[in-house]
């Protein structure tokens, strides 16, 4: 019913259009030839997340990962590099024909992300379902704002989202699921998007130190920490495997050899 009610306000909601003020951002220090730097150079953490998400993605054993949960991991790292791009991009050119890149890009992590709290709550299929979902939605809502101006459903799938993470981190995890702390996450998103909304704020109390913008960009890629948290166990796991193997291969091999001397 929630989802029903949240799809037709998108369809038949007001057309609500984006503020007159959403390219002036408050800190327009540049340097060394990059306009708006802090609020560009803010994106490297979602660069390095991404990164670090598919080094471990690639050491973690196969079998404790599901399929469908690591093509999942797949999107939502490479989600973060692509959002990390488009939202540089818009940054050094903040207007509506870099905007949609940067909507666009966040569309991927977004999925990823609620994909994998499906999985591992719900089922690998529920999982599958979300993400194409969301994917599906969420590229329908960015091309919807750039053909007619209205921003609505893109808000509402962010909100949807957003909703749908909180609600499914009330579950407990699937077993052999990639366990992933939700309430982490939902946390740090709603406080990014504080000081979204506080970026002049923030800009005035810090006497011009930093924005509210930036602080969204480095509070919103601590968000990727829970699931680079997930897969580091599964690392830790795996080294700890491997551990027993060789003490019970050096053992057996020690009996081995003690059993021959013996017999000699």
């Amino acid at each position: 019913m929630g989802a029903a009610a949240l799809l037709a306000f998108a369809l038949w909601g007001p057309v609500v259009s984006d503020s007159v003020h959403q390219h002036g951002f408050a800190d327009q220090r540049a340097w060394g030839g990059i306009p708006n730097l802090f609020d560009v150079l803010s994106n490297v953490p979602f660069v390095l997340a991404g990164t670090w998400g598919l080094v471990l993605l690639h050491g973690a054993p196969p079998h404790r990962l599901e399929a469908t949960t690591h093509a999942l991991v797949v999107l939502f790292c490479g989600g973060l590099l692509c959002a990390a791009v488009g939202s540089m991009g818009y940054h050094c050119q903040p207007r509506d024909a870099t905007l949609i890149w940067d909507r666009l890009g966040m569309v991927l992590p977004f999925a990823g992300l609620l994909g994998l709290a499906a999985s591992s709550r719900v089922s690998q299929r529920a999982g599958c379902a979300t993400a194409v979902v969301v994917l599906a939605l969420g590229l329908l809502a960015v091309l919807t704002w750039e053909r007619s101006g209205n921003v609505l459903p893109w808000a509402v799938v962010q909100l949807g989202g957003a909703l749908v993470v909180l609600a499914l981190a009330a579950l407990h995890p699937r077993a052999k699921a990639l366990s992933i702390h939700l309430g982490a996450v939902i946390g740090l998103y709603a406080l990014a998007k504080l000081f979204e909304a506080a970026d002049h704020a923030v800009f005035e109390a810090t006497y011009g130190w930093v924005s509210g913008h930036t602080i969204k960009h480095l509070l919103a890629s601590l968000a990727a920490w829970p699931v680079l948290s997930s897969l580091r166990a599964l690392q830790v796991g795996r080294a700890a495997d491997n551990l027993q193997v060789t003490a019970a291969v050096q053992n057996g091999d020690h009996s081995g050899r003690g059993a021959h001397r013996a017999s000699v």
